[in-house]
């Protein structure tokens, strides 16, 4: 009878150590959500995205991204042109560029926390933060800035940030 007991007694104590494991919430994956404009949200695990694709411009606010903001970006920008010459790109408030060689007129925009340049003949180059440091991708005409930068070199901004570091 003793023995009986016993079982019982450790098979009561066994379902009840299960119960609170089988109620547990599940281990926590990083996960990404996105909030829709009803209000109701989605999760998506981190590890079953491979990227985040954004087919048109994307509204501001829309995404956080981290880096400097757009008034930052603004100013007198000395940066290399990948042959050991610098030269000066300046962004004006109004997204308009100018740069001190060459054709000298552009456009830029502030996207994903960076500045990008369209220029006149077709090149375009992105100031983008690094790190403490700033660096700028130069690209030859008809590559996008997510294309293999035909070279980059060093940024600093000598109208807000002489030293070029946050």
């Amino acid at each position: 009878m003793h023995k009986i007991v016993s079982a019982a007694a450790l098979i009561t104590t066994l379902l009840l150590a299960a119960i609170p494991a089988a109620n547990a919430a599940p281990p926590t994956r990083p996960s990404v959500v996105i909030v829709f404009k009803d209000g109701h949200r989605q999760s998506f695990a981190l590890a079953d995205i491979e990227r985040l694709e954004f087919p048109a411009a994307v509204p501001a606010g829309l995404i956080s991204t981290p880096g400097p903001s757009r008034a930052h970006l603004l100013g007198k920008w000395e940066v290399g042109q990948g042959n050991g010459d610098n030269f000066y790109i300046t962004l004006l408030d109004d997204g308009t560029a100018l740069r001190s060689i060459g054709h000298e007129h552009g456009t830029w925009v502030y996207a994903n926390g960076e500045a990008q340049v369209t220029w006149e003949d077709g090149w375009q180059d992105c100031i983008r933060k690094v790190g403490s440091w700033y660096k700028k991708y130069a690209y030859h005409e008809g590559k996008t800035f997510t294309d293999q930068p035909d070279n980059v070199t060093n940024a600093r901004n000598v109208s807000q940030n002489p030293s070029g570091v946050d």
